[in-house]
């Protein structure tokens, strides 16, 4: 039984919380598996945080504000700051790949050199994401830095995080110098409907528990219920119910592992009014019941 571990935790408003590899030092750095997320697909979220995933061997998608992409081995995606993402199988195949997430504060605290090198790119509302490949020098580039980030992390000797942090500074200027030739003019704002669409989706993740019906969700945005189920489609690729569901269950995976309530409570605590619809709809996402998945030995983790 193929049964994922990883979830994502989030903030109130749904932006991701990190589980840097050390408390403290905003970097993480892991070789990973998209199999091990359930059902093989991250939850949606967003952080303040730049995100390198670079495959290593197969594929995978990655969605970033309603844009789908698909990455095939050697391609890197670098997702900017704030930027709504999601990466999930392509086919039920697996992926290896290499994250690597970073707040851009360890670059430098320098104000005038933040302000010179680091805010054009990360305040850029035009800038949600490049991928690079070994196709020209800067991929190149790229995939070299993240290689030798890799390596420091798995040899982990003494000093390495400064040694990576040496690393991204220079993977941030071959990206910046990179991103003068593809951007001019930072001054277009942010997408009202991208906004609205992150009031929808935090809103579902503060009061999943809760009877929420489509007029509640659209709500949320200040939208109707058209524009809502548009918006869910073009930036989701699911009606605001099946997200709605979706989460629900993930919670409920969590609950399974983590709590010893009954199966009925869990269900209750997670907005399934019904065991028999709760149960139905755990069956038809992830190939067994929940009694089944709780008793499978399998641990859980985080991100």
């Amino acid at each position: 039984m193929n049964l994922q571990k990883l979830s994502t935790k989030v903030m109130p408003d749904n932006s991701e919380i990190i589980p840097y590899d050390e408390a403290g030092i905003p970097l993480y750095v892991q070789y990973k598996y998209l199999s091990a997320y359930l059902n093989s697909r991250a939850l949606c979220h967003w952080h303040e945080d730049m995100e390198f995933s670079y495959v290593k061997k197969g594929r995978m998608n990655y969605y970033v504000n309603g844009k789908n992409i698909l990455l095939r081995e050697n391609d890197c995606i670098m997702v900017n700051a704030r930027q709504m993402h999601y990466n999930y199988s392509v086919n039920n195949e697996e992926c290896e790949y290499f994250g690597f997430i970073f707040h851009s504060s360890l670059l430098t605290p320098n104000k005038n050199l933040y302000t010179k090198y680091v805010s054009p790119i990360v305040e850029n509302s035009q800038f949600e994401y490049q991928v690079f490949n070994p196709s020209d020098e800067t991929g190149r580039k790229v995939l070299y830095y993240l290689d030798c980030i890799l390596e420091k992390k798995q040899q982990a000797t003494p000093g390495y995080e400064i040694e990576i942090i040496g690393l991204a500074h220079l993977l941030w200027i071959t990206i910046y110098n990179h991103c003068q030739k593809i951007f001019h003019d930072d001054s277009l704002p942010i997408s009202s409907d991208l906004s609205i669409q992150k009031d929808m989706v935090s809103y579902i993740y503060q009061h999943y528990a809760d009877k929420l019906t489509l007029d509640d969700i659209a709500a949320s945005g200040s939208v109707c219920r058209s524009k809502c189920c548009s918006l869910f489609k073009r930036y989701l690729q699911q009606s605001p119910i099946d997200f709605l569901n979706a989460y629900r269950l993930e919670v409920s995976c969590y609950l399974l592992k983590n709590t010893t309530e009954s199966i009925t409570q869990i269900a209750l605590n997670c907005g399934f009014n019904h065991l028999s619809y709760y149960s139905k709809l755990f069956l038809r996402k992830y190939g067994c019941t929940p009694g089944e998945f709780r008793k499978a030995d399998i641990p859980t983790s985080t991100h």
